[in-house]
């Protein structure tokens, strides 16, 4: 029998390599929650989240006072084997937030609390994540040795926007995903260069990151979807979001929420209501890796699509619980992360987790989520720590 001896919440401020714009924000830090879980067998497991306030109203410092104020010592018993840890990191639950209905503003503090408990047990049961899969959702279960990341272009344009749009097609990059939306950018111009340049067997999504009125959301789809789209992510604000049920009908271009996409209850909403085709699954913003299996579950039963998605700022933490995700559900639409040595200034981790030519990368071996977390970095770019009671 094992169990959990120590929980310790850090708020870390990371550097970005590079400015990252899109319709919603400009980032050039990123403030993540990273959570070590410390078993009795002396086990060590770490887990992230990315709170961003504007996707399900959390900020660093509300997240880990969240955690601080969370009573885990009686949804924390002894574990015998996996399994009965999946179980466990499953049923974490944290204090309810007055006045959220959609249940999601403490998603990124459960996403890093429960990676790292998962994490610490995989370890000492050595076990990893393709077996959360396995007792969680083994319907879902579909390994491959290989994966296949996006690509992704921000606010470029111009010649940088040839060259990166050139770039992905040059090194095999089959997908890319293109932000819309930005105040004073011609998109329709934008996406006939990168179409020109990237080639047509280049499959291109684009994010509008909620920037669109629901009036105008229909004219800047048709605007659009003459380069060829495979979808469009959350094109307008979560508050209208019920607007895309009559959006739907003036389109054939699939329509995927992202920001109103962050827990069950909006996935409910969204299939009874008929917002979208597809959900955009990321392991912070939902609440965890298992909370994405169950999302994945749900949008299977409802006929719908999925893929895996990323945000701005994760370390390696979460690009290795993603590559975990990716290398082991079936039916991903899409791929994105594990952009570490492209943007991250630091990503936590003594090895390198960066999607190579072509997006290509590997299955993660090992136990846990794979990835060996540097404690000396966290605790250099660490500005908060608190204890978490257990």
């Amino acid at each position: 029998m094992i169990r959990i001896t120590r929980l310790l919440a850090h708020v870390v401020t990371l550097p970005l390599k590079r400015a990252v714009r899109h319709a919603s924000h400009v980032r050039t830090t990123t403030e993540n929650i990273v959570v070590q879980c410390e078993l009795s067998d002396g086990s060590i497991g770490w887990g992230e989240g990315v709170p961003r306030e504007y996707v399900t109203g959390e900020s660093a410092d509300s997240a880990i006072d969240l955690l601080a104020a969370a009573d885990l010592v009686r949804q924390c018993p002894d574990c015998p084997d996996f399994a009965a840890a999946v179980r466990l990191a499953e049923a974490i639950a944290l204090p309810a937030v007055p006045g959220d209905d959609r249940g999601c503003q403490g998603n990124a503090a459960r996403c890093a609390l429960e990676l790292a408990v998962l994490d610490a047990f995989g370890r000492a049961f050595g076990e990893n994540f393709s077996a959360v899969v396995t007792v969680a959702t083994p319907n879902l279960l579909k390994f491959v040795p290989e994966v296949r990341y996006s690509g992704v272009i921000t606010s470029s344009r111009g010649l940088k926007l040839r060259i990166a749009s050139f770039g992905y097609r040059l090194t095999g990059f089959r997908q890319m995903k293109v932000k819309v939306g930005i105040a004073g950018y011609d998109d329709p111009t934008r996406l006939k260069t990168i179409r020109r340049w990237a080639g047509h067997g280049m499959g291109v999504r684009v994010d509008a990151n909620e920037a669109w009125s629901p009036d105008e959301c229909a004219g800047r789809i048709a605007a659009l979807e003459q380069v060829g789209l495979e979808c469009v992510e959350q094109p307008v604000p979560h508050e209208a979001v019920s607007s895309l049920a009559e959006v739907r009908k003036s389109t054939t271009v699939p329509i995927m929420l992202d920001e109103s996409l962050c827990s069950m209850t909006d996935a409910g909403r969204a299939i009874d209501g008929g917002w979208c085709d597809r959900f955009n699954l990321r392991l912070s913003k939902c609440g965890g890796f298992i909370p994405c299996l169950r999302l994945a579950q749900r949008a299977e039963q409802a006929g719908l699509s999925y893929q895996l998605g990323c945000q701005v700022g994760e370390s390696a933490i979460l690009s290795a619980a993603g590559r975990h995700f990716a290398c082991n559900v079936r039916g991903l639409t899409a791929i994105e992360g594990s952009f570490d040595r492209h943007l991250m200034g630091e990503t936590l981790a003594f090895e390198d987790l960066t999607f190579g030519r072509g997006g290509r990368a590997p299955a993660l071996t090992g136990s846990g989520h794979g990835a060996w977390v540097d404690g000396d970095a966290v605790a250099r770019y660490a500005r908060r720590t608190e204890a978490i009671r257990v």
